[in-house]
Parts: structure tokens; sequence; C-alpha cells
């Protein structure tokens, strides 16, 4: 990588990161880098609202390829004394957006400047860290044709600069569901005249050891407790409205889907015996990513050539990434970058995105896309 473009692509990391935005708030982060695109290249820009994308035209009937990057942030303090640390209380770069569109930016610069033999979609997207934002932007690949599409994402735990990569799922599919039960109050004297939803909601609970039983599931399926919220806080009033909240999680989607159904059955069932409403909201919706082979052993062979170590993962990630949204309208595979094996995990406050691997993403990009 030009030392110059790598200079820049730092300095604009660390801008990105000192400006964070929660997501679906990323106003001033989008405006910047469409700002440094245009100041630094040639490129062709599509504003869509919350979301951009640029373009490198290298004619016609030339494939068409993309590469991804999120830009949004977390609901964190940053936590730890930095040069270039967050301005914006409550919010920080903990999960390493900022190094991610600094790299794609950098990679842009880059294909500017050299030229590449396909055409190429800078894809810079919003709120990956709530589902929303692929769910949004995939719109792009049907609309311009993509033929292929590529992201990586910063991991700790993994040595330094070294490419993970596995065929399939590379992270599990996930939705916050709220089941929210209405029954009728009563005084607390005389629950039988109420109808109170603690009973059902308590069922419902005591069912999910059997429906994510490993026994039952071709691969890992969760479903986690994260909220009860039953009644009011008056010792004199039976309750009659419960919430329980839900993280439902699976390592192939049409678990999640089968897991799901089976919750709602449940609910509805137990609600019914004790003469309760029962109602389903969904949130953080996330569809499972899975790598396409052909794609992910582009990623190896790329890797292998720049001279990277290449370490094929043992399972995907529990933890989701909205990226699954692209891979089910085309082909295409992410990778994880590592920070190192000690570096500080994400979404923590110890956590900076690691600079040294901005190259690294965009040389593995440039020869994906065969720039040279």
């Amino acid at each position: 990588m030009d030392s110059k473009n790598l200079e820049k692509t730092i300095a604009l990391r660390r801008e990105l990161h000192q400006n964070p935005e929660p997501s679906n708030q990323e106003v001033w982060t989008k405006n910047r880098l469409m700002q440094f695109l245009k100041e630094n290249t040639r490129l062709e820009i599509v504003d869509r609202g919350k979301f951009f994308y640029g373009i490198y035209h290298a004619g016609e009937g030339r494939r068409n390829i993309a590469f991804r990057a999120d830009f949004d942030a977390v609901p964190m303090d940053e936590g730890i004394s930095l040069a270039h640390g967050s301005k914006n209380p409550g919010v920080s770069h903990k999960c390493g957006h900022d190094g991610h569109s600094a790299t794609l930016a950098g990679f842009a610069l880059e294909v500017d400047q050299i030229g590449a033999g396909e055409n190429i979609f800078f894809i810079f997207q919003h709120a990956e860290e709530t589902g929303d934002g692929a769910a949004e932007a995939s719109s792009i690949i049907d609309e311009n044709e993509i033929d292929e599409i590529f992201a990586y994402h910063n991991m700790s735990g993994m040595e330094k600069n070294s490419i993970n990569i596995i065929d399939g799922t590379t992270n599990f599919a996930s939705r916050g569901m709220t089941i929210r039960m209405v029954g009728k109050q009563s005084h607390a004297s005389e629950p039988e005249m109420g109808r109170n939803p603690a009973y059902a909601i308590a069922r419902v609970i005591d069912s999910i050891p059997e429906l994510v039983n490993s026994k039952e599931n071709r691969g890992l399926v969760l479903a986690t407790v994260i909220q009860v919220n039953v009644g009011d806080r008056a010792f004199g009033i039976s309750a009659g409205k419960g919430e329980l909240l839900l993280t439902i999680r699976a390592e192939l989607e049409d678990e999640l889907d089968r897991l799901q159904e089976n919750l709602e059955m449940i609910s509805k069932n137990q609600a019914a015996k004790d003469g309760i409403k029962v109602e389903f909201i969904y949130e953080d919706i996330f569809p499972v990513t899975s790598n396409f082979p052909e794609s992910a052993n582009k990623i190896r062979k790329a890797a292998k050539k720049k001279g990277f170590q290449v370490v094929e993962m043992k399972s995907g990630f529990r933890g989701s990434e909205d990226f699954g949204h692209y891979l089910k309208k085309t082909k295409g595979a992410i990778c994880y970058i590592g920070n190192g094996i000690d570096y500080p995990a994400v979404h923590t406050h110890e956590y900076d995105f690691p600079d040294e691997i901005i190259e690294t993403g965009v040389e593995l990009f440039k020869e994906l896309a065969g720039v040279n």
C-alpha cells in the first residue's frame, strides 16, 4: 500500500473514532466518508440516505464486485485515554467499524490510482449493530447486478494480521424476541378474580431447555432469557401483564425458524390455558451469515499470495453479523483479520482498532479485485 495513502487512511480512522455515532444516526460519519472519497478519488459516489456507495467503472462487460464496510458505533463510553478518543459521551467505536470503513476508503484510494479490471462497488453501510443496515443496503445487489461481495471484520484472540476463514456459517442467525402477555389485574388477596400471566410465562421459560436440546437439533441452538418483567411493584395487586424477552440464536437458519415457531406455539397454548392474550415482537433481526465456499477459497488464495497466515476456523461465531443479508442475494464471503492473540476484545472499554491491520485489509481486497 502506498505510504501516503496509508497515512491518510490511518488519519481518517482516528477522525472517525473521535466522532462516533450510534446505529441509524451516523449523519456526520457518512458525510465525512463521502467527503474523503470526493476529495481524494474520482469514483462515482451514490448517496442513498443512511448509506452510500462508490463505484470504480472498469467498463462494459466486466464483472461487478462489491466490498462492504460498516460505520456505526456502539453505546459505550470510551473508557480509556486515547489521543483520538471519542468526543461523544456514551458512544464509541468499540467494535472497530471505524477501522473497517477506513480500510475500505484506503482500498478505494489504491483502486482509483492503480486501476482495476473489474467494476468495483465500495459499500459504506450504516447500522450493522442492530441488523438494520444490511437489510436496507443489500438492495444494491439487485439494482447493480453484483456478481460477488466480500468483507472483513477485525477480531481479537487471533494472530495479528492472520486471515481467518470458514466455509458455511461464519455467524449465527439471531432475533430479539419479546413475548408480551396481557391478562387482568386483581387485588392480591383475590388472585382468582384476575388473570396473572406469571404462570404462563414461567411455563414458557421451563420449556426452553427441551427446545434447545442438542439431540433435537443439527446445529447449536440457543434461547437466552434477557429479561422477565411481570406486573408492577405493588404488593396489593396481582399482576395483569408481563413480558419475556429472549434472544434466540441458531447456527442454521431453519432451526432458528423452528425455535421461533415452537416458542410462539407454546406461548399461545400456555396463555390460552389462563385466558390471557399474547403477542410477539421481533427486533435486532440477523440472518445467518454463510460463506460461499467458492468465494471463501478466493480469500484463502488471495491471502496466501500476499503472504498472510491463513487460519481455518473450526466453527462460526455465535455472535451475529448482518452481512448475511447480502449473501442471500449473491455469492460472497467474509473473513476475520486478527488483532492479536492477547489484544483486548471488541465491545470492551480496553479496545481500540489496531491501525496495523488496515494495510492487511487493503492488500487482501486489492488481491481479490485483481489490483496490482
